[in-house]
């Protein structure tokens, strides 16, 4: 059962706010070792690790053209057109986000530009465990896509046969993605960040995982490769008046507490009646759904939060900074715009985090912990460089030439002021 705490006081927030997330040395220790084992031996070191941990023997890690065409002839047809019409609304939204090139004289003769241009090689990280996340598929190889990624390499578990989920493939090879390999864990994510024989070595890697997953990608984006942002267990927080379902708000607390037992779901409410009756629905709906024992461990580091006042509810979402932030309130747009740490905001009660997760266009790929006081979800930029150019006249440069050199004196470099003076005395070039 959700425990309802009533108008706490804000001294009392930050203990509301904290996350369920396990530091685990052990951890930490065997995924340095996994990391260290496959930067020394390359394949061979996954195979040994394939072995140990999944139990199964394998030849080759890459999946060929021909198990694809025959994952997609497993698909069924009416999933495949569900996933044809969420490929056009993320390309869709994802394609409008393309910056444009930056062109500015700063003054007569100094032009400045930046321009956009794609990140050369992406690893995409796609969990496939008991949930395998064909989702995250379009998520991620969509904008690369987008964005113009000359390379895309997508990892994902196979099962103890060595196979990977139909959809998996089927969605990987819709979306333009060039390798693929039946790999997991930490050991993928080591692959893709150091290169093996047969696995390029990439230079961001994107994409969820367990906490083996999240570890391995925190330690080669700490001086291997970057990574896409801090991610941990997936967390909501519904934002709620007495105008508001409570079988809806139950609906979206259990929908995010299937994700695993480590997820996190926060109900701000404005009264402990509709807490209560929120409470009762949970219930009633837990029921009926496969994953419940996954949801009631999440459950148990989960919570409902009673704030009559409807500004200390928007501080307090403020304060918790969600990944998924869904606003059921009065003038849902007025209270979601005041929210500026969220991840992803669902507006008003027909937005439910399922939209956001799936079809409607947005990335699912958001920061938690609170990373997104700081950090932004995936998108198309997160697949772009920016390089920035400028070129200077002659007479641009003698203009600013004075500036330069009283700027670089100061800093007491005196060979930055000397790249100046030499133009000006030199002729014409």
């Amino acid at each position: 059962m959700l425990t309802i705490y009533d108008n706490p006081a804000r001294e009392e927030w930050p203990a509301l706010t904290e996350r369920c997330i396990r530091q685990d040395e052990e951890i930490t220790g065997q995924v340095e070792a996994i990391l260290a084992r496959i930067r020394k031996d390359g394949d061979r070191a996954l195979r040994e690790i394939t072995r140990e941990i999944e139990g199964r023997d394998t030849v080759a890690f890459e999946v060929s053209e021909a198990v694809c065409r025959k994952a997609a002839g497993a698909v069924p047809e009416p999933l495949k057109r569900a996933i044809e019409t969420a490929r056009k609304n993320i390309e869709a939204f994802h394609r409008a986000q393309l910056p444009q090139e930056v062109v500015v004289e700063t003054m007569p003769g100094v032009r400045c530009v930046q321009r956009p241009v794609p990140i050369r090689s992406v690893g995409l990280y796609i969990p496939g465990g008991k949930a395998p996340l064909f989702s995250t598929v379009l998520m991620l190889a969509l904008p690369a896509r987008v964005a113009g990624c000359r390379e895309v390499v997508l990892c994902t578990p196979a099962d103890r046969n060595g196979e990977i989920a139909p959809e998996i493939l089927y969605a990987a090879t819709l979306c333009g993605v060039g390798r693929i390999f039946a790999l997991g864990g930490a050991q993928a994510i080591g692959a893709m960040a150091y290169g093996t024989e047969s696995v390029p070595k990439v230079d961001k890697i994107f994409g969820p995982g367990n906490r083996y997953v999240t570890r391995a990608k925190q330690l080669v984006g700490a001086g291997e490769v970057a990574i896409d942002l801090p991610a941990g267990p997936s967390e909501v927080l519904v934002l709620a008046d007495d105008d508001a379902s409570p079988e809806f708000a139950a609906a979206d607390l259990l929908s995010q507490a299937e994700h695993g037992g480590d997820s996190q779901s926060i109900l701000a409410c404005a009264s402990a009646d509709f807490a209560h009756r929120v409470q009762q629905a949970v219930e009633e709906q837990l029921q009926r759904l496969e994953r419940a024992e996954i949801i009631r461990e999440a459950l148990r580091t989960s919570r409902i939060i009673v704030l009559t006042d409807r500004g200390e509810r928007i501080a307090f979402a403020e304060a918790y900074a969600p990944e998924h932030l869904i606003v059921a309130m009065r003038d849902a747009w007025e209270a979601a715009v005041q929210v500026p740490t969220a991840g992803s905001v669902f507006v008003g009660a027909w937005s439910p985090e399922s939209a956001g997760d799936y079809a409607s266009g947005t990335n699912h790929t958001l920061p938690t912990g609170g990373w997104g006081r700081a950090c932004s979800g995936v998108n198309t930029d997160a697949f772009l460089r920016r390089i920035t150019y400028q070129e200077l006249t002659r007479e641009g440069l003698e203009t600013l030439a004075p500036t330069i050199v009283r700027m670089a004196e100061a800093e007491g470099l005196g060979a930055h002021a000397a790249a100046v003076r030499i133009r000006m005395k030199g002729g014409a070039v």
